[in-house]
């Protein structure tokens, strides 16, 4: 049951009870038509009250029902509404808590809105790549006016509801016990009697509508680009100075073509996402998490320092431990600085960066972690610099201490195995800059206790990262696959292309940045010992020589003020390179290679697809659990385009089919070899079926 109905003192009650939001699913628009039902028939009853059970009025519709014959199975949430317009008794919703998407709508649908001064109001939708599809662009304008619904609707903020005490959406804003005000309203609107309000009825008023609303179009257009959601929901929003019902035709006729939109379902699908990948299969409600109260950090570099600022914003003391002082002074100096930035751009006050600093503590002796429940390794990529660590840590910690390798690469099992207790070792694969970047791959070892990942996950959430599991394997999920992006970047400059071309045809694509712009920002000298290692463990390999070239002229990059591109002091702006131009045309020369012409087209499938094919290769290997976890970290740490829901994703919407086409077709070129198809990517193609299936 997803409705509770109950009668007090002659008032109804309708109480959502679908945990955990009370989402308005078919079973609970049902519920609360037939509680309505219930209540009009009832003689005893002289009003009706909407709330919902637990910490949500309502989350909104269950939008795992787009795009499914369940979204428009009636009771829609349209036809709910308009019953509770048309009911012949008062309606009053008492929005206890959360009243977001769908929610708010419904409660607009009420006669009367009570609630609580603290709750989460918002019309979310257009994150998702949709709008409100329930009349809440034509109803929350009457509202509380056209400019502030606007701005609510095209951003998708949530608010508290005393934000919006000074319009007309509530009647009456509480600090506690909502549902008392709203019984209180509720008879007092029974014994007035009928007409009861109707938001629908109520007429929008703005000074020059038409000019804000064009100024409104520029301004979203500018922003939103690739995300057509944003301008419809300006152009429902235009509407509702129109009569009600021609502006929900144009909102209903809106909603149905976005939710349709391969944008909206990459959106939904990165919602989903997201949220699945916390989930791991054998880590259920039986495993219990590890305590984490006081942390410990090894360096206090780059990564180190960012690595300790997500666990000091958290409220968790840091011990950030280093070899010497003066790498010591320098770090601390960098968090200091980090935090003072973010003082001055508004985001801190002066107390909290005293309180973050407060909670770090400095040392120079591993004696000074005995105490840390966590201890986070972050120091040079080297497994003789590893053991060195991880054998002292194995000496000093605290039985049942969770003993992390900050790794991109390396191999986990054999760094859990520099110590005498595999199961509390596990990978952090934090990503730079450490204190910015959301993603963060769990790299779970052969032995990692399960009670060991349940508290990296959980942590995760604590510190406000993406978590994404990974197994072990070289470069795990995400450097796995960029390493044959980065290849096939390689071989285009060979066989005609240049950086410029390249990073072009990637960012239009929607990379956030093009392989070289990238490379140059990284360093390109950490791709060169990547390289170097790789030649030895596998020599079978083939790499362009090209970034080899590049790198002995010693030019790493942005560090270093030149790399594929040439930079100017005090500019970050990449620009072009004749000495590269020249460079990478010589090579292909000495290669024997005739440069042609190369389409952005066919730049952009080969960096792709050799994403989407490696990707492949992951999830038969099992290094990751879905094809939604390996999307997930390459637009949450890769700068995949978010509208287009990441590589496996984006391979569906190609179709598998014409993706295995398009590589058997690069695999009688130059460098074919490295088109291998993966089995499961031609089994999948050929079979008719999808990664996210």
């Amino acid at each position: 049951m997803t409705t509770h109905y109950d009668v007090r003192d002659g008032i109804a009650v309708l109480t959502l009870t679908n945990p955990p939001v009370n989402g308005l699913g078919l079973g609970t628009r049902r519920g609360v038509l037939e509680g309505l039902s219930r209540a009009q028939d009832d003689g005893t009853v002289r009003a009706i009250v909407i709330t919902g059970a637990g910490r949500a009025f309502s989350g909104g519709a269950d939008i795992r029902e787009f795009n499914s014959p369940a979204a428009n199975q009636e009771p829609t949430l349209p036809t709910v509404i308009a019953a509770l317009e048309n009911s012949t008794k008062p309606v009053v919703a008492a929005i206890n808590a959360t009243a977001l998407g769908g929610g708010l709508e419904l409660a607009l649908g009420a006669h009367y809105r009570v609630a609580a001064r603290k709750a989460q109001v918002g019309l979310p939708e257009v994150k998702l790549g949709i709008l409100p599809g329930a009349g809440g662009t034509q109803r929350l304008p009457r509202a509380i006016g056209l400019e502030l619904a606007l701005n609510l609707i095209v951003s998708g903020t949530a608010v508290t509801a005393e934000t919006l005490a000074a319009t007309r959406l509530f009647d009456r804003l509480v600090e506690t016990d909502v549902l008392a005000a709203a019984f209180e309203l509720a008879q007092t609107a029974a014994n007035q009697g009928a007409p009861y309000p109707r938001v629908r009825d109520w007429r929008v008023k703005h000074p020059n509508a038409d000019g804000f609303i064009a100024f409104a179009r520029m301004g979203v257009a500018a922003v939103a680009k690739n995300f057509p959601a944003p301008l419809k929901c300006v152009d429902a929003v235009a509407a509702s100075v129109k009569p009600f019902e021609i502006g929900l035709a144009i909102e209903r006729a809106a909603f149905s073509e976005l939710v349709a939109s391969t944008e909206s379902k990459a959106l939904r699908h990165a919602f989903f996402g997201e949220r699945a990948a916390s989930k791991v299969a054998d880590i259920g409600d039986d495993i219990t998490p590890r305590t984490i109260v006081k942390v410990g950090v090894i360096g206090a570099g780059t990564m180190g320092g960012g690595i300790s600022m997500n666990f000091l914003n958290a409220g968790l003391p840091v011990t950030i431990l280093e070899s010497q002082p003066e790498a010591l002074e320098r770090g601390l100096a960098t968090i200091r600085k980090n935090y003072e930035a973010s003082a001055k751009r508004g985001k801190l006050s002066a107390a909290q960066v005293e309180q973050r600093m407060h909670l770090l503590t400095p040392t120079l002796s591993y004696a000074d972690l005995t105490d840390a429940d966590l201890i986070v390794e972050a120091v040079f990529e080297d497994y003789g610099v590893k053991q060195a660590v991880f054998e002292q840590l194995d000496a000093i910690a605290k039985p049942g201490a969770i003993l992390a390798s900050n790794t991109s690469t390396l191999d986990v099992n054999r760094i859990a195995a520099f110590t005498k207790r595999p199961q509390d070792v596990l990978g952090t694969h934090f990503f730079s800059p450490a204190n910015v970047m959301k993603l963060l791959e769990l790299v779970r070892g052969a032995e990692t206790g399960k009670d060991v990942l349940a508290t990296a996950l959980g942590l995760a959430k604590k510190i406000g990262k993406t978590a994404v599991v990974s197994g072990v394997r070289d470069g795990f999920i995400g450097n796995r696959m960029i390493e044959q992006y980065s290849r096939q970047a390689g071989f285009l400059l060979e066989e005609g292309a240049l950086p410029q071309q390249v990073d072009r045809a990637a960012e239009k694509f929607g990379f956030a940045m093009g392989p070289f712009r990238m490379g140059d920002l990284a360093g390109n000298d950490i791709g060169w010992a990547i390289r170097k290692r790789r030649a030895i463990e596998q020599p079978d390999v083939t790499y362009s020589k090209t970034a080899d070239l590049v790198c002995e002229l010693g030019r790493y990059g942005q560090k270093t003020g030149a790399g594929w591109y040439d930079y100017k002091a005090g500019d970050r702006a990449a620009y072009p390179s004749p000495v590269v131009d020249v460079l990478i045309v010589q090579h292909s020369q000495d290669l024997g290679l005739h440069r042609r012409t190369i389409s952005d087209a066919e730049i952009v499938e080969r960096l792709v697809y050799s994403l989407v094919n490696e990707g492949a290769k992951i999830l038969e290997e099992g290094i990751a659990a879905k094809a939604s976890d390996i999307d997930i970290v390459y637009l949450s740490g890769y700068g995949f385009p978010l509208w287009r829901g990441g590589p496996m994703f984006y391979a569906d919407t190609v179709g598998l089919y014409n993706v295995l086409r398009a590589m058997r077709r690069y695999a009688t070129g130059h460098q074919g070899a490295a088109w291998q198809p993966a089995p499961l990517l031609v089994q999948l193609a050929e079979s008719g079926g999808q990664f996210n299936a």
